[in-house]
């Protein structure tokens, strides 16, 4: 009989064994179900992280910084429905958006609205003005100064339809934006850019596995800077 109530305990030992190992799983995975579930829903309502990828929106942002976006100050975006629920505030001048890009909708754009519906937008000499007044815009850059473009250096006078919005890159000589294919759907406009959380210089020597030379590539001073 002791033989055998030793046998039974071995037996019950590793049933237990095995239904704690199960509920040990159990538990990791529903931990892990519950961060992506949480992780897709900031990512998709609250806050994205974007990289930029060029120069247009020099000096303010610059190739290789890695940006958040806000999603939820301009109301909840719908999936599909291209509706907004509890919306906050709209997009004004001289916030930094980033949007579906009218021209392809499997990019994201961004650039600065300089204007929204029912504002004339004109560029004069490459000097923007709005309403007829001249705009003061300390943060945009001209690199051909030389150089005309008619629709790039003189523009308008062009109303922007209500719920639209009027676009334009801060390197305003190397920027593709509203002068060229036309306002933003306010229905578009996936957020507004509010904080540089990561920055680093593309150096096209630099091999994958150099590492000791990744300090010297990141713009430390670009960590944690406001946007705007």
């Amino acid at each position: 009989m002791e033989k055998r109530g030793e046998v039974v305990r071995e037996v019950e030992g590793r049933e237990g064994e095995q239904v704690r190992k199960k509920s040990l799983f159990r538990e990791y995975l529903e931990a892990l179900v519950i961060a992506v579930i949480i992780a897709l829903f900031i990512r998709t309502f609250i806050i994205q992280a974007f990289k930029i990828p060029s120069g247009s929106m020099e000096p303010t942002l610059l190739v290789g910084d890695h940006i958040f976006v806000n999603k939820f100050i301009y109301g909840f975006r719908v999936p599909f429905l291209r509706k907004r629920i509890l919306k906050f505030t709209s997009p004004k001048r001289g916030d930094i958006i980033v949007f579906i890009f009218p021209e392809d909708r499997s990019k994201d754009f961004i650039k600065r609205v300089v204007g929204v519906g029912g504002d004339v937008i004109e560029v004069r000499d490459k000097v923007l003005y709005v309403n007829g007044v001249p705009q003061e815009e300390p943060y945009v850059r001209h690199v051909e100064p030389s150089t005309y473009i008619p629709r790039r250096d003189d523009f308008g006078p062009f109303t922007v339809p209500q719920g639209k919005l009027f676009v334009m890159g801060d390197n305003r000589d190397r920027s593709y934006d509203s002068r060229f294919w036309g306002c933003v759907d306010e229905s578009d406009v996936l957020g507004k850019a509010f904080i540089i959380y990561f920055s680093i210089k593309n150096d096209p020597d630099s091999r994958w596995y150099e590492f000791w030379k990744l300090p010297g590539r990141i713009r430390w001073g670009r960590i944690g800077k406001l946007i705007h």
